[in-house]
């Protein structure tokens, strides 16, 4: 790990413009450059590539996605922090600072923007531009922000996230361990976990080490789904008593008798007695047609 560097740079910065941390906000700024190199290789990034990263912080990595992009996004909803960068990275002329929260931010009208700004360098359709997102995700907000930018018709090219290594964990989980959180993930996109960040990469260090993920999404979902929001009332169902067989979590979840969830996964063709946390996105997705009368 090379910290010493980045580490007293990040401190200078934080003392000349009387800051800290937020813990509110989940701010834990990045000090390794090792993980800053594993991060811009995982990225593959080229000249031609529109980068949003969320999250930018003090701009350390801000400075080096400029490097090897074409033009980078940063969205940073601290006021302070992007009056800051807005002032360090001025020099730099492919970034585009906005503070903004990322979640009230509509990606197709972003890059509808980028088109409008620079006609000539974004010349194709808006919702067809591809770009990549960057960033180092709060646990609080990791599901809305990826879930925001997986279900936009605007979806990246590539996603590569900083997050808690248990959050990157779920996310990539495997039937047998499967959540809410990795079904809501794996609908949209494959996840990769890229590598262990420890926690003493990051200044102040947080409780827990985190993971670099990588999620690629898909073109057309894995599976067919018509109507996403009853497919989760119907997941969420089944993981409100995880521990449960699955026969009981679906009627306590759904709110109907064991013996209709029992006839239920019968036509679906699941074990009753299987828990939630087992199941594959195809059998999800096989005992959504079912429970909706088409299977």
């Amino acid at each position: 790990m090379k910290i010493d560097s980045l580490l007293t740079q990040t401190q200078k910065l934080l003392r000349r413009h009387n800051l800290r941390a937020r813990k509110g906000l989940g701010q834990h700024f990045l000090v390794d450059e090792g993980v800053l190199e594993t991060i811009i290789a995982t990225a593959q990034l080229t000249t031609d590539d529109v980068v949003v990263e969320v999250g930018p912080g003090l701009g350390v990595l801000t400075r080096e996605l400029a490097k090897h992009a074409e033009r980078v996004v940063a969205i940073e909803i601290d006021d302070k922090l992007a009056a800051i960068l807005r002032d360090s990275l001025k020099e730099i002329r492919n970034v585009t600072i906005i503070n903004q929260d990322v979640l009230k931010i509509d990606p197709p009208a972003l890059l509808k923007e980028l088109k409008a700004e620079s006609p000539d360098k974004y010349g194709m359709p808006y919702d067809n531009r591809h770009y990549k997102l960057v960033a180092n995700l709060p646990y609080y907000i990791t599901s809305p922000v990826l879930r925001h930018f997986l279900e936009t018709t605007a979806k990246p090219e590539l996603m590569v996230v900083m997050v808690q290594k248990e959050v990157a964990e779920e996310i990539a989980a495997k039937p047998g361990r499967m959540s809410l959180l990795s079904i809501g993930i794996q609908l949209y996109g494959a996840p990769e976990i890229v590598a262990r960040v420890p926690a003493e990469s990051f200044y102040p260090a947080p409780a827990v080490d985190s993971s670099v993920l990588k999620v690629t999404p898909y073109s057309h979902p894995p599976v067919e789904i018509s109507d996403r929001e009853g497919f989760f009332e119907l997941a969420r169902a089944g993981f409100s008593a995880a521990r449960k067989q699955l026969a009981n979590s679906l009627a306590n979840g759904l709110g109907v008798s064991k013996e209709e969830t029992l006839a239920l996964l019968a036509k679906a063709e699941i074990d009753p007695q299987r828990r939630a946390e087992t199941l594959s996105l195809e059998e999800w997705a096989r005992l959504w047609r079912v429970y909706q009368g088409k299977g």
